[in-house]
């Protein structure tokens, strides 16, 4: 029958690539004793991590895994195990499981650069692409290729849900930050006929970029600008920013410098766009988020964040009107917010 043109939901396929990280997420947390721990009493992120010897932040993304999961939960600011894990993953209960899950310590390499991830809070060998050339504002054409592809693969079906959201017909002059591949920018142009985009990431990286804005006969409509983001000045006169799984690599100290430049390069009124997979307001899943979450903790140097966590960076930075919908592209949601004007 032959293949099909791409769709929006590539959930399918999301939930294939993301159970990855879902017994490395019980290995580690057996291998740390972290179901005896909260077995035995409930504790804060903080009192857990001392009790552990392990990173605070890291461990609080591991916490968000095993939440969804259902094998913690987190009530009043405290977690503890739930009664599966209390039956089947505390070292004293007679349903025990360690003996299983042990041989998959050695046999599963994530479990290897989770467990020194959140004992040390360094990550190790990146395993993700693009987070360290990211970091030092270059990469060489063979990188920035290998990121293209990675990126252009995993956001085909997300932008092309976005693309077709009704707010974006208000939107007339769109500055796309870290483009990657491009694929948003062309998705939008495409669902937009009225609308320029501009593509900003490293100059490496729109190089590739215009390969796909060629590919779509779209050169007319979609521009092209390698600058540094966090170093260089923005283009100015756009009417919107758009970001795809840009925070979700950064801190927030990070972020919030990239909300400051998105507020200062906006026309008066302008709108700020992130498109992310959201954890729930009380960073306990969903374990999309969660596994996506874990990712971000071993290959860049941030994390899925919550609704209110982006609303604080958003208003800090001077943004009005904070809110988030889902976006119809798989499991993401359009975060959105105003520049008073």
């Amino acid at each position: 029958m032959g293949p099909l043109p791409p769709g929006a939901d590539d959930r399918a396929i999301w939930d294939i690539w993301q159970s990855q990280f879902t017994l490395p997420a019980v290995t580690v947390a057996d291998e740390l004793e972290l179901f005896r721990h909260l077995g035995d009493a409930a504790m804060t992120t903080p009192e857990l991590a001392k009790a552990l010897a392990v990173d605070e932040r890291a461990l609080g993304v591991l916490l968000g895994g095993l939440a969804a999961l259902d094998l913690v939960e987190k009530r009043d600011g405290r977690w503890s195990a739930t009664p599966p894990a209390r039956m089947w993953l505390h070292p004293d209960a007679e349903g025990y499981w360690g003996g299983f899950l042990y041989r998959f310590r050695e046999s599963i390499p994530i479990d290897a650069d989770l467990i020194a991830m959140v004992r040390t809070g360094v990550r190790p060998d990146n395993k993700v692409a693009g987070g360290p050339e990211w970091e030092r504002g270059t990469m060489s054409a063979e990188v920035a290729r290998r990121i293209s592809d990675f990126m252009h693969a995993h956001s085909m079906g997300p932008a092309r849900g976005v693309a077709m959201q009704p707010v974006f017909s208000e939107v007339r002059s769109l500055l796309d930050v870290g483009c990657g591949s491009g694929v948003y920018g062309v998705e939008f142009a495409r669902a937009n006929p009225r609308m320029a985009v501009t593509l900003l990431d490293l100059k490496e990286m729109v190089a590739e970029a215009q390969h796909h804005v060629d590919a779509a006969g779209l050169a007319g409509r979609v521009s092209t600008c390698g600058l540094n983001m966090f170093e260089e000045d923005w283009p100015t006169g756009h009417d919107a920013h758009f970001f795809a799984n840009i925070f979700h690599d950064w801190s927030e100290e990070t972020n919030a410098l990239l909300s400051r430049k998105s507020f200062d390069a906006l026309e008066p009124g302008g709108r700020i766009f992130l498109h992310e997979i959201l954890m729930d307001d009380d960073g306990t899943g969903p374990w999309q988020a969660a596994s996506f979450s874990i990712m971000m903790l071993l290959g860049t140097l941030g994390k899925q964040y919550t609704l209110p966590e982006f609303r604080a960076l958003l208003e800090a930075a001077g943004f009005q009107d904070v809110r988030a919908h889902r976006s119809g592209g798989g499991y993401y949601s359009l975060v959105s917010a105003r520049k008073p004007g």
